[in-house]
């Protein structure tokens, strides 16, 4: 499957809130968080639901990649969503393993999965 995606009873806010919180203890920081439901509906389109995109990146893990391969920022920073589906909230993110398979290098596969098995903890923990 090329997502992770988790369900929790958490609003929308402590969810992110949470999965921040995970991610910093991990080493991961929030660059960026783009509120897809706002961005639509200033542009005139009627979409009502709600749905946050969170760039996330480790430094450290983000120039280990990037010394090995540097097609590897073509998925950098790692993505991740905090949207509202049939009113229960889920988190969700696509694998990094999955990812780099496009770019058919070996070398990276292993760290590409360590950086996804800390990523789905932080999610796990987030729920």
């Amino acid at each position: 499957m090329f997502h992770y995606t988790v369900e929790t009873k958490k609003t929308m806010e402590e969810a992110i809130q949470a999965l921040e919180n995970n991610l910093k203890t991990e080493g991961f920081g929030v660059l960026w968080q783009f509120d897809i439901k706002e961005t639509l509906q200033n542009k005139g389109f009627d979409f009502n639901q709600s749905y946050q995109v969170l760039e996330v990146c480790s430094p450290k893990e983000a120039y280990h990649m990037l010394t090995k391969n540097q097609m590897v920022g073509y998925f950098l920073p790692c993505k991740m969503v905090v949207y509202e589906d049939t009113g229960k909230i889920k988190i969700g993110m696509p694998r990094p393993t999955v990812l780099v398979e496009m770019v058919e290098d070996e070398s990276i596969k292993e760290k590409a999965a360590e950086i996804e098995n800390k990523l789905i903890v932080c999610m796990d923990q987030s729920i």
